[in-house]
This record gives C-alpha cells, structure tokens and sequence, in this order.
C-alpha cells in the first residue's frame, strides 16, 4: 500500500507539473529535463516512484539498481512474513482439531461395551463430524504451505539478486528472514507431527479394543446357547 500510495503522488506531481508548464507557454530547459526524466523513471518501472524524480538525474544506474533490488527484497520479505503467519496458524488449528478427535476416540473405547446403540451413535456422528473438520483443516495447511513454498524461493531469489547489484545489507536482512521463517514453520510443523503420530496411535488402540469388544459378544452369545442345546438333549 505505501508503494501504491508513492506511485499515485508521482503521477499527481508529474501531472502538476505538465499543467504549470502548458500554462507558461515557454517551458524552461531544466524544467522540462526534471519533466522527462520523472516521466522516464515511471514507465521504466513504478518501484522507482520511491527515488523522488526530481533527483533522478543525479543517481547512477547501480544506485538506480541497487535501490530496485532493495524495494524487491522488502516487498518478497512482506510476502514471507504473511504466508508464514497463514501457515503457522493453519498447523496450529489442524492440531487442535487432531487432539480433539483424539479426545473423542478415546473416550469412546473408554465407554465400549456401556452404551446404548442411541448414545454410541450419537458419539460416532460427532467422531465423523470431527474426522471431516480434520480433513478440511489438512487441505487448508497443504494450501498454505504451497504458497509458503513459492514465498521462500521468490525471497532466496531476490536475495541473490540484491547481493548481485551490490545490495548487500538488503540481500543479508532477506536471508535471515528465510531462516526465521523455516525455523518457526520447522516448530510449528513438530505439534502437527505429534498429533499426528498420537492419531495413529489411538486408530490402533482402537481396532485392538473393537476387535475385544467383538470377541467378548461372541463369548457372551455361546454361553447363551449352551442351555438351550442341554434343553434340546433332555
């Protein structure tokens, strides 16, 4: 937004600055080099609307390059900095939502064997209900996380070109940015991890306790049966 808000003040200079020199008739020579030489750095680039026109003439190329190089470090910086917040909290909701689920599935295998068939289904549509906010919210990380990706080559490449023009304090501030960004991403992705490996833990635990659950009906129903065959023998 700061850039936009300098590009419009240049164009609203230049504008005024046509204006007074119609209005003259006899335009002076300096004032109509600042003229052309503010019109040149706009349609070189808009970036450049950061270097007041009316000093352009007085900057080298490599100047010229260097502050370029400077301004695309910090937009690609500004980049990094939002796609690494989106992604860090997108983790930390799918990992709350993964100990929630996790809650939930453990206190059901702690209450199999006790429920009515109403109250075990009504406990399963929450578990389904869950498992697809699960889902959802490992799409949303998976989003986040491609944009993230795309953030750190652009900013190791405005890096590389900011150390190329000779912008060597933009190039250094852009690369410890990136290693900020990993480290963080790199914490944030250990919670996911956890409960991801706790998700597998509590699916075992429950095919183990389901399968319990079924023997222990089938022993209840033989028994159950052995009467009856006594019965029949009498």
């Amino acid at each position: 937004m700061a850039a936009l808000r300098r590009i419009t003040t240049c164009f609203r200079l230049l504008r005024s600055s046509t204006r007074v020199l119609i209005s003259s008739g006899k335009p002076a020579g300096k004032w109509t080099n600042i003229l052309y030489t503010g019109i040149s750095s706009l349609t070189v680039g808009g970036a450049l609307c950061a270097i007041p026109f009316k000093q352009a003439d007085n900057l080298s190329r490599d100047s010229l390059v260097r502050r370029a190089a400077s301004l695309v470090t910090d937009s690609s910086s500004t980049f990094l900095s939002q796609t690494t917040l989106a992604l860090i909290d997108a983790i930390t909701e799918y990992s709350k939502t993964v100990h929630t689920l996790i809650s939930l599935q453990r206190r059901y295998l702690e209450a199999l064997g006790r429920l009515s068939q109403v109250e075990e289904d009504k406990i399963w549509q929450v578990i389904i209900a869950q498992r697809s906010e699960v889902e959802d919210r490992q799409d949303e990380c998976k989003r986040f996380e491609s944009t993230w990706f795309i953030a750190v080559k652009l900013c190791e490449t405005a890096a590389e070109a900011a150390r190329t023009s000779g912008a060597e304090h933009a190039s250094i501030t852009v690369s410890t940015n990136i290693q900020v960004a990993l480290t963080q991403v790199e914490e944030a992705q250990k919670l996911s991890k956890d409960a991801d490996k706790k998700l597998i833990e509590i699916k075992v635990m429950e095919v183990e306790r389901m399968a319990q659950h079924a023997a222990s009906l089938q022993n209840d129903s033989d028994e159950e049966e052995v009467p009856d065959a006594y019965l029949r023998e009498d």
